[in-house]
């Protein structure tokens, strides 16, 4: 078994905002892969509150955060060193229109048909389930 430096698991909330059949994604700025938007739930937060919060800091949009998706956990290698992720997963709702513009200058937002998931580089890859099942949910 690997080892993992403290708090190298993160716990994240993710959102799933699905408009005309496309679905928001974010991509890091160089990036081959994309991920779907959220970040990380601070101490004292409870997912959906984490989500709000985010998406606020880095889109500007006020959300409504729907229904808990479920949990999708991750491992992978992240500049060398073994990662690990545990993704909570909700709807998103939100008044926006075609653009979703970055208020930070590391990350890029995108909406991408729900039918063309593979070619994204969506990870985790069991995000992709949305493809042929948009109303999946997701269970460790």
């Amino acid at each position: 078994m690997e080892e993992y430096e403290l708090a190298g698991i993160e716990t994240i909330a993710r959102g799933i905002l699905v408009r005309d059949g496309k679905v928001l994604l974010c991509r890091a700025k160089g990036a081959q892969t994309t991920y779907l938007p959220g970040g990380h739930i601070e101490f004292g937060e409870t997912g959906r509150e984490a989500l709000a919060r985010e998406m606020k800091e880095e889109t500007g949009l006020d959300v409504t955060v729907g229904r808990f998706r479920g949990v999708v956990e991750n491992r992978f290698r992240q500049h060398g060193r073994p990662h690990a992720e545990i993704n909570l997963v909700y709807d998103l709702d939100a008044d926006c229109d075609a653009a979703v513009e970055s208020r930070e200058g590391w990350i890029s937002f995108e909406w991408r048909p729900l039918a063309d998931l593979s070619g994204s580089g969506l990870l985790p890859s069991e995000f992709r389930r949305l493809s042929y099942e948009p109303d999946a949910f997701f269970e460790v």
